[in-house]
């Protein structure tokens, strides 16, 4: 068996549960890309693949991770690619897919099943849609991430674990592909699996909120949008955004533009007009 993820502290919290059920043990692979953002125009060619990794590299220029696209750090493609071989190689191997209901996770959900129709049969979603669990005090409640669930609850959550019909291998790819086409930069979760999209823009009101009229670094701004604001995305992203509002002279700024704690911005001085 094979465990796939999409977001990195759903590792350590799925590895966590091999102590208390040993039938859970397997290895768990991370798809790292962030799917909710950015384009996906033919993302299964190799043109989409290296035109979404240009508009990655415009997102993190000059910023905190700069350069990262061609590390190599993050290369779902050769993960499908690896888990494909592993598959081929082992006919009794199974897979499954953890979801929570954010839009992160069933973003990739519908970008990965979508190359792995040829293993009907083989793969199983763990989708935990409007399920209520206990956290750490014995209380209910409804996880919107994967890593927000206690050990003990990914025990009982193994009995979710059902194939992908192949129905669903027919629709959801669809699904995808007419998404895919929209080319539009955000996508939301509308709730189950419904995503809807928004432009590359959809952040920018909120994000203009927090800024005020004294000095603030980024990274304090970029905080408050993930801490209050009802939508939010990647500190990456909202940091893109800021920076593409400074260059249209909306802040008032201070410092070099660049990393997030290296620049504070506030709102423009009120000029007021003097009477004679």
């Amino acid at each position: 068996m094979i465990h796939i993820v999409f977001q990195e502290a759903d590792i350590e919290a799925l590895q966590k549960s091999f102590e208390l059920d040993e039938t859970l043990k397997a290895d768990i692979i991370q798809i790292k890309d962030d799917y909710a953002v950015g384009p996906l125009k033919d993302i299964f060619t190799q043109e989409g693949i290296e035109a979404r990794k240009q508009w990655q590299r415009e997102v993190l220029a000059g910023g905190d991770y700069d350069g990262h696209v061609d590390t190599g750090i993050v290369d779902d493609p050769k993960t499908v690619a690896d888990l494909k071989e592993r598959l081929n190689n082992d006919p009794e191997e199974l897979v499954w897919i953890w979801a929570a209901q954010n839009k992160h996770d069933v973003s990739g959900y519908y970008w990965l099943m979508s190359q792995l129709k040829d293993y009907q049969g083989r793969i199983f979603i763990l989708y935990l849609n409007n399920l209520p669990f206990l956290n750490e005090k014995g209380n209910l409640f409804y996880p919107v991430n994967l890593f927000e669930i206690p050990a003990k609850e990914f025990v009982k959550a193994k009995k979710l674990a059902r194939e992908i019909t192949p129905s669903e291998f027919e629709v959801d790819p669809d699904e995808w592909e007419k998404l895919c086409n929209e080319d539009k930069g955000v996508r939301l979760l509308e709730g189950g699996k419904k995503l809807v999209q928004e432009g590359y823009d959809f952040y920018d009101a909120d994000l203009k909120k927090f800024v005020t009229g004294d000095w603030q670094k980024a990274s304090k701004i970029i905080h408050t949008h993930l801490t209050k604001a009802k939508h939010t995305t990647g500190d990456m992203y909202l940091l893109w955004r800021l920076k593409g509002m400074i260059a249209q002279d909306m802040f008032d700024v201070q410092g070099t533009v660049g990393k997030m704690k290296e620049f504070e911005i506030k709102q423009h001085a009120k000029v007021e007009s003097e009477t004679a």
